[in-house]
């Protein structure tokens, strides 16, 4: 006879507070007036994260008084690893909503209609007319309702449908660029292909997995491990492949080809919110993979681990160097900072979580304000006439004497991104190198040291171009300049700044949070 399972619904409020806007966000674009449905939108969304932000806060107070559990029949877990990287994923996630949703001399960052053609006829009257793809919210919802569920997944069934929830609708925001929409286009598709790959690896050692242990749950594949015999092969295979399926989603190398081009095509506000909270899911949920599943095969992962991790940081960074397009660049330099975090997973030790976490909170921060501010520098024609974002990293000449207040705050979230101590980048890149090197795992915090010595020239680079080279003009007079927006923005990078600075400053108490929440409940 079937029993239903005991559900804790007050532990699940984080989750069912995000999925039900997503889902009146859907009632919403179907009744609400065109006139004020782009308000209630922002304001449902803003609302559902930052209450889920609350419940995940008043979870943890649970937790440290009752102890962790396991939900829904044991297939999500509430531990203070799953509350943590919820309350990072919700932190960065508002802030990237703000940014996204702000408008810029009357207009957003997604065209009016996705369905119109490109330089179509009806394209261009749904932008006369004023539309606006007010879809992108409800879509956002559901995505970071996938991303809040991701790292409380406790056996791999779960945690690939999470995967699919959030990995659909960011597939949809990428290809909805307001400007450049082939190009746009063309990112979403080849990150849907590149995600479908990512899924099918996932599944297949999801099969393997379960043909080894009997169960898909993670406790039990644990417990398999030293028990069952002769069946080595299809447990190393069976872990290989999710751990490739989830390297796939933080974009390590070799398995980062759709990265700078869904970045360089993604709708730029959008990219703080598609790019951090992804890879703090994506993150959480390998740490919870190869921390409760694969400690009794740490010499059989390490090849794989340790090659992955030096060729991300070490290729990445070279490759950044390169790079003339400023989002091109922030994408290739992402793909070092995953090696960076790569060394927290490698560690395999209580301190490599609350290391990883912090690192992705401090580059989370940096990486929304960075990405809010690439998209209000904009090219101005000689007549006034603003048009697309400034791209090319020579047009970002001089913008300190034009506006020293975005050209400061940028070099700040460069600065963090380089690791400059004071900064939350120096307090994430401190605590992973100490993890690793606590796992055993010293040569590759040699490498993550030169690496990062590297990459700190492009961006001191850019740090020189807008301070102490003279503003360019080009032939045709156009220049680059500043657009003001509803005030969002101005938000976002301001808590941004903030929070970059006092983690680096004060990095005490979200370092004792962490260190409280780095024991997983199997």
């Amino acid at each position: 006879m079937f029993v239903a399972p005991h559900i804790e619904w007050a532990a699940l409020t984080p989750i069912l507070i995000l999925l039900g806007a997503g889902v009146i966000g859907v009632l919403v674009e179907a009744f609400a007036p065109r006139g004020p449905r782009r308000t209630i939108q922002v304001t449902l969304s803003a609302v559902a994260i930052a209450g889920a932000l609350v419940a995940v806060t008043w979870r943890w107070t649970v937790v440290q008084a009752e102890g962790p559990s396991a939900l829904v029949a044991g297939a999500l877990r509430e531990d203070g690893p799953a509350l943590v990287a919820q309350a990072v994923l919700l932190m960065v996630a508002l802030l990237g909503l703000l940014a996204l949703a702000d408008r810029h001399r009357g207009e957003d960052a997604f065209v009016p209609t996705a369905a119109a053609v490109p330089g179509s006829e009806y394209e261009d009257q749904a932008r006369r007319a004023g539309l606006a793809q007010t879809e992108v919210f409800p879509l956002t919802m559901f995505a970071v309702t996938g991303m809040t569920i991701f790292p409380a997944a406790a056996d791999l069934l779960t945690m690939f449908i999470a995967l699919e929830v959030l990995s659909l609708p960011l597939y949809l925001l990428t290809g909805l660029a307001r400007r450049r929409r082939l190009l746009s286009q063309e990112a979403s598709l080849k990150y849907f292909l590149m995600g479908a790959f990512s899924s099918a690896f996932f599944l297949m050692g999801l099969s393997l997995l379960y043909g080894y242990a009997g169960s898909v749950r993670l406790s039990d594949i644990a417990t398999a491990v030293p028990l069952v015999a002769g069946m080595d092969g299809l447990l190393l295979a069976g872990c290989t492949l999710v751990i490739v399926g989830l390297l796939f989603k933080v974009g390590a190398v070799p398995f980062h080809a759709w990265v700078p081009d869904v970045y360089q095509g993604a709708p730029t506000p959008a990219l703080g919110l598609l790019a951090a909270c992804t890879k703090v899911a994506a993150f959480a949920a390998l740490l919870r993979f190869v921390y409760v599943v694969t400690p009794g095969l740490t010499w059989d992962l390490a090849p794989m681990l340790w090659t992955s991790a030096i060729l991300t940081m070490v290729f990445g960074t070279v490759v950044a160097i390169v790079q003339t397009d400023i989002k091109r660049m922030l994408a290739y330099s992402w793909i070092a900072h995953a090696g960076f975090v790569l060394l927290g997973v490698i560690a395999l030790d209580n301190r490599g979580f609350s290391a990883s976490m912090i690192y992705l909170l401090g580059y989370g921060l940096a990486n929304v304000g960075a990405f809010a501010l690439v998209a209000i520098v904009r090219r101005q024609d000689a007549d006034g006439t603003v048009t697309g974002e400034a791209a090319h990293i020579s047009q970002w000449a001089g913008l300190g004497r034009r506006s020293p207040v975005v050209a400061v705050c940028f070099a700040l979230f460069l600065l963090s991104f380089a690791g400059i101590p004071l900064t939350a980048g120096f307090t994430g890149k401190f605590a992973v190198f100490s993890a690793a090197v606590s796992g055993g795992a010293w040569p590759l915090v040699v490498i993550g040291v030169l690496a990062s010595a590297a990459a700190a020239f492009f961006y001191v680079r850019i740090i020189v171009l807008m301070f102490f080279t003279e503003p360019a003009t080009d032939e045709d007079g156009s220049t680059t300049t500043v657009v003001r927006g509803e005030g969002l923005t101005a938000v976002a990078v301001a808590v941004s700044a903030i929070g970059t600075v006092l983690i680096g400053v004060v990095p005490g108490p979200i370092l004792a949070i962490t260190e409280q929440a780095s024991k997983f409940l199997l």
